[in-house]
């Protein structure tokens, strides 16, 4: 390293590089991010998709595992101006006969929703949400660790290895329940048959009780600035509009961070990467895409079912059942004509991201990895299903295939916005088998993006174990631990 090189280096400025970063800085390292986009924060970005003065959160707007995250916990996000708002339901799945389920902040007031399946629904979730602060901590962490809690991770571990439609037969009996979980288990990407796809749902909801599913006022991109302030409030430098293709391109330091998709990691530093090692890295396996719709609306989405208007986020698909086939055929390479949605309607908990009595509107399905199918219309016919009228308000729309996404962050390789499948297999091996998963054969090279533990979501986690591990190997001195829990909101 030269002499006035810095001691560090972060490729990308997604919520992990940042988190990286800071990490590394707070130890006392000096520390540069290189941004290949002009702005930072990777999935954290909003902007105007559609028409002027319509804030769009370009991927992630509900922050529910950044509220359960020990890295968030740690950060003073007011003193930046952050305002976190919660809207009073987290999660509405309305079905056609009128009925809707509602997952509410408390575990009581959503199993009384249920009716015949609210004594299931306390047992399941009771324990896990009570045990919450136990859990998650762990499960925001490598994937090889013995659990601090071992009998509340274990009350957790058993039931999350089941198939999500088999648990949701088994343990519910009526079609909301089996509605709403199922519904939460889609958030794996997976069809609901695979095994461990289980474990999605029960760490959704455990977050959406125990802390809720907030959106951050004004658009998520104030919370990709405030992370960037606080790092660079500790002495570092982010260089934005620099892409890096090799290793040329960035100056001497002992450690480098990247937060890639190990095929990027592949393309940008595999001179330096062992044969085996660059040969398991590229068989790193991606997953669905998905197609996104964002709209500027005349109004707000017209649900029938009166809970769904108050609710962040609502999931639209319909029973099980339907669910279930629709993910199946996802699966199989196909395109279901009646997809599941999930749908966010911020700005009706946050007027700031829309003119005074217009709104904002976002929705997703998941397709085939790579898939150049428009679904727009069978989104909005979907939305349209259990809210009528809804076409009538669209005023604009923005619609971003997988290649679209791709372009504009490559992490999403092939619209994959988890970085990687998530099966069982790949969960726990992300993204090799390896004790320590950040660390590669090649001294100084890490990997800190959502393709390493715990994968996908907005938490940062991925980067400060991967900063941990650079300051142990590389420094000889352990980074501030993060083992605690979130603070509940």
């Amino acid at each position: 390293m030269s002499g006035d090189g810095p001691d560090a280096i972060v490729v990308g400025s997604g919520p992990n590089g940042l988190a990286a970063a800071i990490t590394l800085a707070r130890a006392g390292r000096s520390v540069i991010v290189y941004e290949g986009a002009e702005t930072v924060g990777g999935g954290m970005r909003s902007a105007e998709l559609t028409l002027p003065d319509y804030i769009h959160d370009v991927c992630s707007t509900v922050q529910g595992t950044s509220v359960a995250s020990p890295f968030f916990a740690g950060l003073d996000l007011a003193q930046y101006g952050v305002e976190l708002v919660h809207p009073p339901i987290p999660l509405a799945h309305p079905l056609d006969d009128g009925r809707v389920a509602l997952l509410e902040r408390s575990v009581e007031a959503t199993a009384a929703g249920l009716g015949v399946d609210g004594p299931a629904y306390m047992r399941l979730l009771g324990p896990l949400v009570r045990d919450a602060d136990e859990i998650l901590p762990y499960i925001l962490g490598p994937s090889l660790r013995v659990p601090r809690h071992p009998l509340a991770v274990a009350r957790f571990g058993l039931p999350a290895l089941w198939p999500a439609a088999t648990l949701a037969r088994r343990r519910f009996r009526d079609d909301p329940a089996r509605a709403l979980f199922g519904g939460l288990c889609t958030h794996s990407m997976l069809a609901l048959d695979r095994v461990a796809t289980s474990s999605f749902g029960l760490v959704l909801a455990m977050t959406a009780h125990a802390f809720g599913w907030p959106v951050v006022r004004g658009g998520t991109q104030r919370l990709a600035d405030a992370l960037a302030a606080e790092f660079r409030a500790l002495g570092g430098e982010i260089i934005t509009g620099h892409p890096v293709a090799t290793l040329d391109d960035l100056p001497a330091a002992r450690a480098i961070l990247f937060d890639t998709t190990p095929r990027a990691l592949v393309a940008i530093a595999g001179p330096r990467l062992q044969g085996r090692y660059r040969r398991r890295l590229a068989g790193f396996r991606y997953g669905p895409g998905v197609v996104k719709v964002d709209w500027a609306l005349d109004g707000p989405i017209p649900w029938r079912a009166e809970g769904a208007a108050r609710a962040g986020t609502v999931h639209v698909g319909g029973t099980l059942a339907e669910i279930t086939a629709a993910e199946a055929e996802v699966g199989r390479g196909g395109h279901p004509q009646r997809p599941f949605v999930i749908v966010v309607q911020a700005s009706r908990f946050d007027p700031s991201r829309a003119p005074e009595g217009k709104h904002t509107g976002w929705a997703y399905c998941h397709v085939p990895n790579g898939s150049t199918v428009d679904m727009s219309d069978r989104i909005e016919g979907q939305i349209e299903r259990f809210a009528p009228g809804f076409r009538d308000l669209i005023l604009a729309r923005s619609v971003r295939l997988p290649a679209d996404l791709e372009r504009e962050n490559p992490n999403y390789v092939g619209g994959d916005i988890n970085a990687g499948i998530e099966d069982v297999r790949q969960l726990f091996t992300r993204p090799v088998a390896r004790l320590d998963p950040y660390s590669t054969p090649a001294r100084g090279i890490y990997l800190c993006s959502s393709s390493t533990p715990p994968g996908g979501g907005v938490h940062g986690m991925s980067g400060v174990w991967a900063a941990r591990s650079a300051l142990r190997r590389e420094f000889g001195t352990p980074a501030e631990g993060h083992e605690g829990s979130g603070q509940r909101s």
